[in-house]
């Protein structure tokens, strides 16, 4: 049986909160990487942050609808969720735009219960952390080529 201690790859591209949006851009686009685990200076894993969250930043604005009764506005969609697009929209930094609720795994989770967290989650890439300290990522080309073993 293999596990994600067997498959992952060590040496892993990581960013910071605090990493612009221009730099990560950069980054993705030198490492070749879609996914990059977000970490704090001491490496505590924070989250991931993606090729998609960055391209989401240059997709247009949704103006919520809105009926007008009246003196009364009345939106049709949530405000709540245009705010936070906006906010995506106007990042300027990798902490404004990552997941923090990525699934993760750990050295000894098995390779189908990382392909199933994968499918499951929809995630191309899954952190292995051991006390909450980033050790690894399995992408799906790790768990692809494990296939052939």
């Amino acid at each position: 049986m293999l596990y994600a201690k067997d498959i992952m790859t060590r040496n892993v591209h990581s960013v910071t909160p605090t990493t612009t949006v221009d730099e990560l851009a950069r980054m993705f686009v030198e490492t070749g990487v879609n996914a990059m685990p977000v970490v704090d200076d001491q490496g505590t894993l924070l989250g991931v942050v993606t090729q998609t969250d960055l391209v989401e930043q240059d997709r247009p604005l949704h103006i919520p609808t809105v009926i007008s009764i009246f003196d009364w506005v009345l939106y049709l969609e949530s405000e709540k969720d245009f705010r936070k697009e906006v906010e995506r929209i106007t990042a300027r930094s990798v902490g404004e735009i990552y997941n923090a609720d990525a699934p993760t795994c750990t050295p000894e989770t098995t390779v189908p219960e990382v392909a199933a967290l994968m499918t499951e989650k929809k995630a191309h890439l899954i952190p292995v952390v051991q006390e909450n300290k980033l050790v690894g990522v399995v992408a799906r080309l790790d768990v692809i080529r494990s296939m052939g073993n």
